[in-house]
């Protein structure tokens, strides 16, 4: 799966490493991988499709 993300660290954006859609509490569907160039962990909310 690839997906575009904002990374906070890097403040750029980039294709999420090893990205993997999960289900939020609340029901909604998210995209949650890592950041290729720092590592660090990324978050992306995915439309209701």
């Amino acid at each position: 799966m690839e997906v575009e993300g904002f990374c906070v660290k890097c403040r750029a954006k980039r294709k999420m490493q090893n990205a993997k859609e999960i289900m939020t509490k609340n029901r909604r569907k998210a995209a949650q991988g890592t950041c290729p160039v720092c590592g660090t962990k990324m978050f992306k909310f995915l439309p209701m499709k």
